[in-house]
């Protein structure tokens, strides 16, 4: 899918579902499903590689990034380190640790090193959690702000299907955002080194300077300029938010080598750095000088970006303007009409920060949300775990995509899909393009599975894509297969090697479907069967085969079976 987060998901699934069955035998007591939000975010924000760890990305992963998106803190406190470092030795014992990683040793240096603060932030979050549940310190029931998007949860799900457009077009877009472009400037003037107040980051003779580069004006003041430009300092935040700007050592701040390269040439970096950014959102909402009236209003940008999101991508202004005063008059009935009364026009900071953003457009008295607001929205509605069924747009949906996507809906709707993908292509380009599609990972036997099936109703005009996928180890014992259903002259017959090879595929997602699941799948198919496959498949070279015997000889309730698996197991590792 388009969505950043669940592409990296489907993409890291086989990698960690081969972890957890390592991990029931290696490291028995830790939680590996504790490792997939942080080796998810790893992904996403460190390193495109899985197997490159290095020790500071390790630690901001931890110690940032971590606390913003654990959903259980009390879980994450016991057990993600303990799972983090079971997750790494793993990588390092199967070879999967790149050489351009730091050590296995290193690393777990710095779990140790980062401990003590991580289990800390853990407590607060946990801490935090207990307050939001319950009473405020007066009493009365905490609730949220204008940004909330809880109570739309039930809307949200109702939406019709939201399709996203293709990374292209909205790396495209992205490039074009004024505010990461008066980011890129103020952290290039900032430069190496930069010694920063402590009071104020910077004096106001540099206060000025940083106006001139971002393009804001000087504006008039009886005290330091530093104390009322807050939109200079949102770009500031902005930079940071980016990784334009990073903090050094005693009070320095210094831009980051890449910066410069601003707009990058390669879609998923400049994607990457967008995503980066996109909490910035916040960066919109009115700044009052009254800290109270200013929190009275908070949230208000995202009350907007999830107020165009319901009503299909565009409202008129001054309705949305009366709907949130409203809202905010109901929220804080106490401060909430004086605050919107005080800032004016606060929908105006909010609608400009969006705009420089890419994220809306204005036209007339309506304000839209473009292609890139639409994936921002949709991204920080699934940061709040709110359900909304957001997909690829069909034109652009690739082949790996379509079948990523199939294997989360349910068979009617996947089938919808995949007939509207299918239109658009002649039958043997489809089925050309889903094999090859299978073809990229070995290890994932659902996406292959699924691709075979779907091809094997396109009849003779899959041929030529059948014939092809011969020539490649994991899909050749589906095109023997269908070649032989066919009946074509001189296709091979499928051998003992490929009904093996089509079990394992089976046995791995039935695997990944469960325990209780994996054992059902088993007994179906009878005790004789399964000590006669025992015999012979550790023999095939396939992905998961050390794994899928490990996993029979712990959880089959079958004494002698489970006996069988582990002698398979020593043989398939003794090849």
């Amino acid at each position: 899918m388009t969505d950043r987060i669940e592409v990296a998901a489907t993409e890291l699934r086989p990698l960690l579902e081969e972890f957890i069955m390592w991990a029931r035998v290696n490291a028995p007591d830790s939680d590996p499903e504790l490792v997939g939000p942080a080796a998810l975010w790893h992904r996403l924000a460190f390193s495109p590689d899985p197997g490159t760890w290095k020790r500071a990305d390790l630690r901001n992963l931890l110690l940032d990034r971590m606390p913003e998106v654990v959903e259980d803190p009390d879980a994450a406190a016991d057990g993600m380190l303990p799972a983090v470092d079971a997750y790494l030795t793993f990588l390092s014992q199967t070879g999967r640790l790149t050489k351009r990683s730091d050590s296995l040793a290193d690393l777990q240096a710095e779990l140790d090193d980062v401990e003590d603060e991580f289990v800390e932030l853990m407590d607060e979050l946990v801490e935090d959690g207990d307050d939001a549940d319950g009473d405020g310190a007066d009493g009365e029931e905490e609730t949220g702000d204008l940004g909330d998007f809880e109570p739309f949860a039930d809307e949200l799900a109702d939406l019709d299907t939201i399709r996203l457009r293709p990374d292209s077009e909205l790396a495209a877009a992205a490039r074009q955002a004024p505010l990461i472009a008066k980011a890129r400037d103020l952290a290039l003037w900032v430069g190496s080194g930069r010694q920063v107040g402590e009071d104020t980051l910077l004096s106001d003779a540099e206060v000025e300077e940083a106006l001139a580069v971002v393009g804001l004006p000087r504006p008039e003041a009886d005290g330091p300029i530093a104390e009322v430009v807050p939109q200079l300092w949102n770009i500031w935040n902005l930079a940071v938010d980016l990784e334009f700007l990073e903090p050094g050592e005693g009070n320095t701040v210094a831009v980051q080598d890449d910066t410069a390269e601003w707009p990058f040439d390669d879609d998923e970096d400049v994607l990457d750095a967008w995503m980066l950014g996109l909490h910035s959102v916040d960066y919109g909402d009115p700044e009052l000088p009254d800290d109270d009236l200013t929190m009275a209003l908070a949230g208000l940008t995202r009350g907007v970006l999830v107020r165009l999101l319901l009503a299909g991508g565009s409202r008129d202004l001054d309705e949305l303007a009366r709907e949130l005063s409203e809202a905010a008059a109901e929220l804080d009935e106490e401060l909430g009409a004086d605050a919107w009364e005080a800032a004016g026009d606060p929908l105006t900071p909010a609608v400009d920060w969006l705009v420089g953003y890419g994220m809306v457009e204005v036209e007339g008295r309506a304000l839209k949300l473009t292609p890139l607001g639409t994936e921002g929205v949709v991204h920080l509605v699934d940061d709040a775990d709110i359900e909304v069924d957001a997909r690829p747009a069909i034109e652009s949906m690739s082949a790996h995509e379509l079948l990523a996507l199939s294997a989360e809906l349910p068979e009617e709707e996947a089938d919808a899909e995949f007939a509207a993908w299918m239109r658009l292509r002649e039958p043997g380009k489809a089925a050309e393009e889903l094999l090859e599609a299978a073809a990229e990972d070995e290890s994932d036997a659902l996406i292959r599975v699924q691709a075979a099936s779907v091809v094997g109703t396109l009849g003779e005009a899959a041929l030529p894509a059948w014939q092809a996928a011969l020539k490649q180890p994991s899909l050749r014992p589906y095109a023997a297969t269908h070649l032989s259903q066919l009946k074509v002259e001189g296709a091979p017959e499928p051998t003992q090697d490929d009904t093996h090879w089509l079990i394992l595929d089976m046995w791995t997602i039935s695997a990944g479907l469960g325990r209780s699941e994996f054992v059902s799948s088993l007994q179906d198919i009878g005790p004789e069967m399964v000590t006669e496959l025992l015999e012979v498949i550790w023999k095939i070279p396939h992905a998961h085969v050390e794994e899928l015997l490990d996993l029979i000889s712990q959880v089959h309730p079958d004494k002698q079976i489970a006996k069988a698996a582990r002698r398979a197991l020593f043989k398939a590792r003794s090849v």
